[in-house]
């Protein structure tokens, strides 16, 4: 099969860029180590505007483009018979190429690789400053491109960040067909792939750099001399794997699910309403759908009473629509370094996305993104990450669905409760006695016991006020005293440790009783 090459790749980021150098931005800010797609990007700009493209790096100096648009420069650089040109002598120092393009008689664009860690020396940054205000005022640009970039507070005034993200399908495309037709070159591959799989097969990809996106479909090519269907899974599985690696999210495959969590999805321990709301949310990530411009639903809050199911119920949902399930440990999100928190978050964020359709789980959302009550004591970093996680919710276009839990309604925001911010924000309150009996036959099942034995309908009735995590506990604790008096699990060894039990309804009954006043008129229960 082969591939059909599609529209050209960047067109929106080469229109934003030369929209910054029309508007006499003298500094550009990339941060991302895909040097190949700058690259790319900036000749297309370059060509566009009628400028001179150099590039800069320590090991090389400065020199100018090959594709650079004024051909002067190739003239007067490039040595005979060569269509390379050679870098100007002198210029692998910073404060040398800040000097040397200070008297360069020309506009053009200077792009200057891994230049921001060279900013803690003090004549640089001065340099730097005075050679960004000269060149604001004839249209050329500084682009800084690196991972990590910090500038100091005095370069920042005059700087743009720029987000170059990840490659959209049409670049994964066109890395896709550029991989096949250099594996075709030097091996014989063969292409098993239908278009709905090559469509697969660059949704796989998504979230990959296009080094990355090569590499992937080179060793999944290579490895059998077949580029198919089955390649997808591979694709996923090395996504997973990357997911992993980074340290920021918990990765949970969609057949991964033990027989609790199967139960559970299969009847939602008798969450009538969330299952009946989530059949027809499924819908919205249909083909059919898409043909009506509807957007995939983004998420749901659900908010209620510690231990009642809400984190099973995240994993439900990824079984249930057969979705990889991603778990935000914000924990992780925190760093001491300034920046780098909301830089992890945005990481994640990518992450995510990368692996849609997939469900994003955020776990006590109240202890982590905008837990800070206003009182600033982490300087504001949670209103910030806060701040940041709305902005995504309301403009994110990828099918990421998110299911947010939390216990404290004190510590949430006001803006997260809000109609719009999620689909639908849902109440979970104690199980009654139907899903108690549910409840003590899953947990019973999951430790090899079976309930045919004991007077399940005494034990449902102790357990009354009980959520199903003090339920789950009070099975654990009695199997070990089971275990110690060397006798089979019984209902009154149940009973005793059901009755040693202070359950979350009687320790803090003030709290739950204003939890559910206040969730009774403002959210939808989940029975």
């Amino acid at each position: 099969v082969l591939i059909p090459l599609l529209a050209m790749p960047l067109s929106v980021s080469v229109h934003d860029i030369r929209t910054l150098i029309e508007a006499f931005h003298p500094v550009i800010v990339i941060e991302t180590v895909e040097e190949e797609r700058v690259g790319t990007l900036l000749k297309q700009v370059s060509q566009d505007l009628h400028l001179a493209l150099f590039e800069w790096s320590s090991s090389q100096g400065l020199a100018r483009s090959p594709d650079s648009a004024d051909n002067r420069w190739v003239n007067e650089y490039a040595p005979p018979g060569s269509s390379r040109v050679q870098a100007l002598a002198d210029t692998e120092e910073p404060l040398d190429l800040l000097k040397h393009i200070a008297e360069m008689p020309t506009k053009a664009v200077f792009w200057l690789k891994d230049f921001a860690k060279y900013f803690d020396e003090p004549k640089v940054v001065r340099r730097f400053r005075e050679l960004a205000h000269d060149l604001s005022y004839n249209q050329s640009a500084l682009v800084i491109t690196g991972d990590g970039i910090s500038l100091p507070p005095e370069v920042v005034h005059d700087a743009v960040q720029y987000n170059l993200r990840l490659p959209d399908a049409d670049e994964l495309f066109g890395a896709v067909k550029q991989t096949v037709r250099s594996l075709r070159g030097k091996k014989q591959i063969q292409i098993q792939l239908s278009e709905d799989e090559i469509k697969r097969l660059v949704y796989a990809l998504s979230g990959m750099t296009l080094k990355q996106a090569r590499q992937v479909v080179a060793f999944a090519a290579m490895e059998d001399g077949v580029l198919s269907a089955e390649d997808v899974q591979r694709i996923l599985d090395r996504k997973a794997q990357v997911i992993h690696d980074e340290g920021l999210l918990d990765y949970f495959p969609p057949e991964a699910s033990d027989q609790a969590i199967k139960g559970f999805a299969s009847e939602l321990g008798g969450f009538t309403q969330l299952k009946r709301w989530l059949a027809r949310a499924k819908v919205g990530f249909s083909e059919e759908a898409r043909a009506l411009n509807l957007s995939p639903p983004k998420g749901i809050l659900i908010v209620g009473i510690q231990g009642c199911g809400k984190s099973l119920a995240a994993k439900a949902i990824a079984q249930a629509w057969q979705m990889p399930l991603l778990k935000l440990d914000a924990g992780r999100l925190y760093d001491k370094y300034v920046g780098e928190s909301e830089k992890n978050f945005r990481r994640a964020i990518t992450l995510a996305e990368s692996m849609s359709p997939t469900v994003l789980w955020i776990d006590e959302i109240e202890k982590s993104i905008g837990g800070d009550s206003g009182g600033g004591e982490d300087g504001g970093l949670s209103r910030r990450l806060f701040g940041s996680f709305l902005t995504w919710m309301q403009e994110k276009s990828q099918q990421v669905f998110v299911v947010a839990t939390a216990n404290d309604l004190s510590k949430i925001p006001p803006e997260l409760l809000r109609k719009g911010r999620f689909d639908e924000i849902f109440f979970v309150d104690l199980p009654d006695a139907k899903e108690r009996s549910v409840i003590f036959r899953i947990h019973l099942m999951k430790r090899k016991q079976t309930h045919e034995s004991l007077n399940l309908t005494a034990l449902v009735e102790a357990t009354d006020g009980f959520s199903g995590a003090e339920i789950e506990q009070a099975i654990i604790t009695a199997l070990y005293q089971a275990l110690f008096e060397k006798t089979p699990l019984s209902t009154n060894i149940l009973l005793q440790e059901i009755k040693a039990t202070v359950p979350l309804s009687v320790s803090r009954r003030e709290d739950l009783q204003h939890l559910r006043a206040f969730a009774k008129e403002r959210f939808v229960s989940v029975r």
